[in-house]
């Protein structure tokens, strides 16, 4: 590979970690006030409740604020991760010291993030109140499942997907990151 090409490489995956850390740096605020930021999705692991070019707000919160089957942000090396909590872990002492995400459209969990890795939660999709989509975190799961292990069944749900009117979208839609990792 020549070497102009090793640095463009290089240089996306920079301006990707430098995107993710921007979020990162803003949800943490100052740790008071709860901040939010919107952002566009990429990725097809949340199939069906989140699809690409959707635009959602994610509000910062503790470990201790969210449940099991909540979607929330976490950072892992320089990649923004938005999955479904599995489970929180827990140290001796009874306080969060980690947790386990899922896509729910993928086949087996994410590995263990720390504590500290954790940035947000879902509060909000584009075309929708608070919260995450209409499916119930039971039902995405068992659709996320056939579209993780039927490729026909995925590629035909993006296809009609993509064919509804226009991006959904939040209001200021200027403010909103593009996260090529999600």
């Amino acid at each position: 590979m020549p070497v102009l090409a090793q640095n463009f490489v290089t240089m996306k995956s920079d301006a990707s970690a430098m995107r993710s850390a921007l979020v990162a740096d803003v949800l943490r605020g100052n740790g008071h006030l709860r901040q939010s930021v919107r952002l566009r999705v990429h990725g097809e692991s949340m199939l069906p409740a989140l699809w690409p070019g959707d635009v959602v707000e994610i509000e910062s919160c503790s470990l201790e604020d969210i449940q099991p089957g909540e979607i929330v942000l976490a950072l892992r090396d320089g990649r923004l991760f938005l999955h479904r909590l599995v489970q929180r872990n827990f140290a001796a002492s009874g306080e969060p010291d980690g947790f386990v995400l899922r896509g729910d459209s993928v086949p087996v969990p994410d590995p263990l993030f720390p504590a500290e890795a954790l940035l947000g939660r879902l509060v909000r999709r584009a075309g929708e109140g608070r919260g995450d989509s209409g499916f119930s975190a039971k039902w995405s799961r068992v659709l996320g499942m056939i579209f993780c292990y039927c490729d026909v069944a995925r590629r035909i749900a993006l296809k009609l997907h993509s064919r509804k009117a226009p991006v959904r979208d939040l209001q200021n839609s200027e403010s909103i990151v593009e996260a090529g990792d999600l």
